[in-house]
Parts: structure tokens; sequence; C-alpha cells
């Protein structure tokens, strides 16, 4: 009597099982990569543009980012592309560039009080590729490193952008839309670095603010 019961009951089970998702199945291996090693952001607003959303492109960006380099290694450097809790608002995500790192000097940009700050120990200075229109060091002051979550590895949407992020570097062709993207990343990287000073005997120490926001 117990075999003949538990046989339907066997047959339902596997009935049950066989209309579960076979994603689910996947579901505990995507939660814990999502968590420990990469997770995808959508990539709003123009602070990042023409690196990030530019222009031209009617979708906006979806990148990867690599958490596991951030919690375990703290691997980040300057011009890595990360993403940041606010200091302001510890449930929005900033997705900035690391401008500065402790110890470099930076000529700052408007709104910031001191036309020249020297970055904390433990802190990061970090802004949008179009700083005007971005909320980031130049408004918050120098953020610390604790509050970076990950740093962007690749765009994954849209296809036509898949890959690493393109790096500011001259291109071979003269023309077209794709040339004019190039030169606009070239001449940003340009005068983002003209900005930082890893070495600047010539800056008195009375002309140098150094701050935590």
């Amino acid at each position: 009597m117990f075999g003949g019961a538990w046989w339907p009951f066997s047959r339902i089970q596997a009935r049950q099982r066989r209309k579960i998702p076979r994603w689910l199945y996947w579901s505990p291996s995507i939660i814990f990569l999502s968590k420990f090693y990469y997770v995808p952001h959508l990539i709003t607003g123009q602070s990042m543009q023409p690196t990030l959303n530019p222009e031209h492109s009617v979708w906006r960006d979806v990148g990867i980012f690599d958490r596991y380099s951030i919690h375990t290694k703290r691997s980040y450097r300057r011009d890595d592309i990360v993403a940041v809790r606010s200091p302001q608002d510890a449930k929005r995500m900033l997705v900035k560039r690391i401008l500065a790192v402790e110890g470099d000097l930076v000529m700052t940009l408007p709104p910031y009080p001191d036309p020249v700050v020297r970055v904390p120990t433990g802190h990061l200075w970090i802004e949008g590729d179009e700083p005007f229109h971005s909320d980031d060091s130049n408004l918050l002051g120098p953020v610390p490193a604790a509050l970076v979550e990950s740093k962007l590895v690749f765009i994954l949407w849209p296809l036509n952008r898949f890959g690493r992020v393109p790096k500011p570097e001259l291109p071979p062709l003269k023309k077209g839309p794709a040339y004019r993207h190039s030169m606009a990343l070239f001449e940003k990287n340009l005068s983002r670095k003209a900005r930082v000073s890893y070495d600047a005997p010539h800056v008195k120490n009375n002309d140098v603010s150094s701050s935590t926001p």
C-alpha cells in the first residue's frame, strides 16, 4: 500500500520539477557571481560622455563591473572608471573616472572652493569625463576609497559597442563619427592629465589645500 501511494506521488514530483525553468537552476550561481565577482550596471546621464553614452548612440550603455578586484585586492588606479557610492546618499551609485589618488595634486574645477587640492590619504579624486555635467569631486571633494564598489571592465550593451572601454588614442581615419568620437576622447584625456601633478615642487605649501569631504 505504501509503495502504491508513493509511486504516483513520485511521478507528480517529477512533473513539477520539469516545470521549473532551466535558468532557475543557474540562479544561485548568477547571484553569487553578481555579489562577489561581476555585476552589470545601466549607465545613465551624460556625465561620462563621450566615453560612455555617446551622443551618437540611441542606447544607454550597460557595463560589466568587476567587484572582486575591488573588494579583495583594492585594485584600482588612475583612469579607471569605477562605481562609487555617493558620500551624500548611500543608495545612489556614481559612475566616474579616477582622476587622482592619495598624494596627488589636482587643479580643481568650479564649484570646488580651492583652486588646487592635495588628495588626502585613503581618498580619491573622481570626475565625470564631462565634468560640468557631473556630480563628482568638484562638488563633493575627495571621496573615501572605501566607497568604491567596482570598476568597469567592458561594455555589454549596445552590441555595436560591445567590448573593452575605448582608450583615448589618435584615430587612424580622419573622417566620420568614429573619428570625431575618438578625437573627443583623446582631447579630453589630455585635458584631464594636464590638471593632475604627481610631484609639483613649484606649488607652494600655502597654495595647496589638503582636505577631506
